[in-house]
């Protein structure tokens, strides 16, 4: 087992055991600050998948825009709110959560069928790549062409992720609003 491959599963495993914790947690701080350790694992799973540009994106526009709203919201509400979030009941398995139970189940089966299914080797453009020996490697230039082909290529995404990060901005700009007749 090479390096990169037990760095993969380390920065895997610190990803997807963080995002549980924030996923199953009660205490709203811890997570935030294990939703940081997510995203910056998941900026190291993209430097080890030799994507640097997406890497300083992911840090600099997750954890230094997204992330930062979600503290400010957070300190920003008041104590009676954060009271009430805390002291509701959670079963992790109740009648009400069972719609979301389903559709998790399911997606996990779909998940695990594809990746069961998949014969990465042998794909057709996998194929031609190796064929035409076209490979990144880690000297080549990997943001020669963001630009364009973000305004050209990726516009659609691109736009999408935007809407994304202004519906964080309202969201966080709505919980920290005070309510009417509160002082």
């Amino acid at each position: 087992m090479s390096l990169a491959q037990v760095l993969f599963y380390v920065m895997a495993f610190i990803v997807v055991a963080s995002a549980l914790f924030v996923a199953s947690s009660k205490n709203l701080v811890r997570s935030i600050f294990m939703f940081f350790i997510t995203l910056f694992g998941l900026a190291g799973l993209y430097v080890l998948a030799l994507a640097d540009f997406v890497a300083v994106t992911q840090i600099v526009i997750y954890v230094g825009g997204v992330l930062v709203l979600i503290l400010f919201a957070f300190m920003l509400s008041g104590k009676e709110t954060l009271n009430v979030l805390q002291q509701q009941k959670s079963k992790f398995i109740s009648l009400n959560k069972l719609p979301a139970l389903l559709l998790a189940a399911l997606f996990f089966v779909v998940m695990v069928n594809v990746i069961l299914k998949s014969d990465v080797d042998n794909v057709y453009w996998v194929k031609m790549v190796r064929g035409a020996n076209r490979q990144i490697k880690p000297n080549d230039l990997m943001t020669d062409n963001i630009g364009i082909n973000l305004m050209t290529r990726y516009l659609l995404p691109f736009e999408a992720i935007s809407i994304l990060l202004m519906m964080a901005l309202v969201g966080a700009a709505h919980l920290t609003r005070k309510e009417q007749g509160t002082v």
